[in-house]
């Protein structure tokens, strides 16, 4: 099997500090620390409270990592300064790991916990009304998930969580994968983006080069979960942003993975649907296209 390669050096420097654990004591410490919102152990999140006599908007940070590492504390610090600054509630989450717990979980859990804050919204002063999330890489692809699949709330169910929404009102994502289809996305990218273990990871695929002829149950998992399938319209606005556009095909894994043709091929899709889609390339970005920071303040904070 061919070594997975490096994927770091494909990533912004934003991105960068999102994969490192935040200092807390160059911020102000969470206002809820290690808060259960469901059985599992990584059912966890922190929640930092913006100061409002109003209720607040939140923002809901999804932590990258293939779906099978990193964790709540990789928020990065400028990210809640800001937010909080504006005026806007800031959660960061946990979530169950590919290596325990294969598709639909990783997912599944995010959308669990925003039912969960929805559930407290009274309680921690939040406008459920006005939640976005903002993702990096896998987490990228489940905050864009969340903002384009139909609602998973359950009016009449049992566990009084699961009868809130789980939309959101923006979405932000940083490299993610927009497809998770083996075909169509080899067709976009080249052979190597199977070579990276994230997608194989998510369905327990023994080897990354099992993906080129998926077991028939693998298929049905990997469509559901590729947010492009679910853009309709009155979908909420979405920005990507990526580094750069390498070459294609991908010359390696890494670049594969995070390349922005997911980005392109989404907002082509978006587009057709009459869905806002912002694609922001870093390298070549001007300011005429919003950043992600002011793209979410300013849909969150909207009257």
């Amino acid at each position: 099997m061919r070594a997975p390669h490096s994927c770091t050096r494909h990533l912004t420097p934003l991105l960068l500090l999102a994969l490192i654990p935040s200092a807390w004591s160059a911020a102000r410490a969470p206002s809820f620390v290690d808060i259960p919102y469901g059985e599992h152990e990584r059912h966890r999140l922190d929640l930092w409270q913006a100061q409002s006599d109003m209720p607040t908007p939140l923002l809901i940070f999804i932590h990258g990592g293939g779906w099978h590492g990193g964790g709540k504390s990789d928020l990065p610090i400028k990210l809640l300064e800001f937010m909080l600054k504006q005026g806007v509630s800031v959660a960061s989450i946990n979530y169950r790991h590919t290596s325990t717990a294969r598709l639909p979980a990783p997912v599944h859990d995010a959308a669990r916990s925003v039912q969960f804050l929805r559930s407290r919204a009274t309680a921690w002063n939040l406008n459920p009304k006005r939640f976005g999330a903002y993702g990096v890489s896998a987490g990228a692809t489940t905050a864009l998930w969340l903002a384009y699949h139909d609602d998973l709330a359950v009016t009449d169910d049992a566990d009084p969580i699961k009868r809130h929404s789980t939309r959101l009102q923006v979405a932000v994502g940083l490299s993610p994968q927009t497809c998770l289809e083996p075909k169509i996305i080899t067709s976009w990218i080249g052979k190597e983006v199977l070579n990276h273990p994230m997608i194989a990871r998510a369905v327990g695929a023994g080897k990354v080069q099992d993906l080129a002829n998926p077991q028939p149950a693998w298929i049905p998992v990997l469509r559901e979960f590729s947010p492009i399938n679910h853009v309709s319209p009155g979908d909420p606005p979405v920005l990507i942003s990526n580094p750069r556009v390498d070459p294609l095909p991908a010359t390696s894994p890494g670049s594969a993975i995070h390349h922005a043709i997911f980005g392109v091929k989404l907002k082509e899709k978006a587009d057709l649907a009459g869905v806002p889609c912002i694609l922001r390339i870093e390298a070549t970005a001007d300011d005429s296209i919003a950043k992600p920071e002011t793209f979410l303040q300013r849909h969150l904070t909207a009257n």
